[in-house]
């Protein structure tokens, strides 16, 4: 690192610490608009973001995906030359659910015993508050960035994410060399790889019958469900490879969940997770019921693709003599990764170093999210955001203000060593 950049880096990390409590109020503010998707409005928040940036002197475009859907785009720096660097965040929160599980209101946004309180502070309001201030941050001081720093704030992530980045990226709406989202993650572990996604809709079909009559009359398609479920829940043995390339990325994520809370869930990396999300049938006790409709989540690992699954399930469920249709639905994906080597993951991975003094390495996750997106298009993604990962989708959702502040020098120091690093 040259003197000048270095001196660059330690004047933006500067202005963040200066200006934090500005940060905390973006951010609380943020958390107060109750942006929950379903049903999806992202309007008012989508105004208060723009009048925000434009206090900076950053303009904003407005892009409608849907019916109260809006991705914003802003743009800083060299728009004629030098290399892009999108930053990503939604504003879209899942629904807070019942209130009266909520110690706090859950879109108070109030700040207590060094947390920031309520829905979306974790996920990921608070990382969204980060990337934005630290736009305006190099903004404000005047830095000339010899590239392009893009703003993309989607609205939609939390139930599939089709209006949000992928509608952006199909219409060319932004590109760029690099891409980071403020996901949260943990405070010196990026992620930089992800499982796939693999849902389905699987209906058994029955035959009703007088209920007094079971199980001698009728087909009983709950209780052929049951069998069906069994089955599919042996997709958790199926053989898995995980190929070269990829093993150091398995085994350093490995060695990063022991002694933490994550050890239990080691070997969700190398294996074929299911989970039996919903499963409805019947219409009254005494009727044989005749559908039964269940929802399973699939997550696949390195090594297996979303066809050798289903192939697997579907030999499974052939062998049972049932009725039954298997559809496709959610979000549908290979698992997908970025090198630790590239220019974005040394980036952030470096000035997370840099300003906490502490060891970091980028690591995979378990689920997935807006990542597979850009990777589909080529541009090398990663994540990292602050968060109280327990609160996340949870009741009582809560980061702390010295993970706010942390993430966005981290932000802001990346985008320097990335603009001003030659291609």
């Amino acid at each position: 690192m040259s003197a000048a950049i270095k001196a660059l880096k330690d004047q933006v990390i500067a202005a963040v610490e200066e200006n934090k409590e500005e940060l905390i109020e973006l951010c609380c503010r943020l958390i107060q608009f109750p942006s929950e998707n379903p049903p999806g409005d992202s309007g008012p928040i989508s105004r208060y973001i723009t009048e925000y940036l434009e206090r900076f002197g950053i303009a904003t475009d407005w892009h409608e995906a849907g019916p109260n859907m809006y991705n914003l785009i802003s743009r800083i720096g060299n728009r004629e030359s030098g290399k892009k660097l999108i930053y990503c965040g939604h504003t879209d929160v899942v629904p807070a659910g019942d209130l009266s599980k909520w110690e706090f209101a859950p879109f108070s946004g109030e700040v207590k015993d060094g947390w920031i309180l309520g829905r979306g502070a974790s996920d990921m309001k608070g990382g969204l508050a980060g990337l934005i201030f630290a736009a305006t941050i190099l903004q404000r001081l005047g830095i000339e960035l010899p590239g392009q720093l893009i703003l993309a704030i989607v609205p939609d992530e939390e139930t599939g994410g089709a209006l949000g980045v992928p509608w952006i990226l199909e219409r060319k709406l932004v590109e760029g060399d690099g891409c980071l989202i403020a996901e949260p993650s943990s405070p010196h572990n990026p992620t930089l790889g992800q499982k796939g996604s693999c849902w389905f809709q699987l209906t058994v079909k029955g035959k009703p019958a007088h209920g007094s009559l079971g199980p001698i009359a009728g087909k009983n398609a709950i209780m052929d469900a049951i069998r069906a479920i069994e089955r599919i829940r042996t997709v958790w043995d199926y053989p898995v490879v995980i190929p070269d390339e990829v093993k150091e990325l398995v085994k350093v994520s490995k060695e990063y969940m022991l002694g933490t809370e994550r050890e239990p869930y080691q070997d969700v990396l190398e294996r074929v997770s299911c989970n039996i999300g919903t499963i409805e049938g019947g219409t009254k006790a005494n009727v044989v019921p005749d559908t039964c409709t269940v929802e399973v989540d699939c997550r696949l690992p390195f090594g297996v693709t979303r066809a050798e699954v289903m192939g697997y399930i579907t030999s499974q469920l052939d062998e049972l003599d049932i009725d039954y249709e298997i559809v496709p639905m959610g979000t549908q994906s290979h698992a997908n990764y970025t090198s630790p080597d590239d220019p974005v993951c040394r980036a952030i991975v470096d000035n997370i170093t840099y300003v906490t003094g502490e060891h970091a390495f980028g690591v995979q996750q378990w689920a997935s999210s807006d990542a597979r997106h850009f990777r589909a298009y080529d541009i090398p993604v990663l994540q990292y955001g602050p968060a109280y990962l327990p609160s996340i989708h949870n009741f009582n959702e809560k980061v702390l203000v010295e993970d706010v502040i942390r993430c966005a020098k981290v932000y802001v120091a990346a985008a320097i060593d990335f603009l001003y690093e030659q291609n």
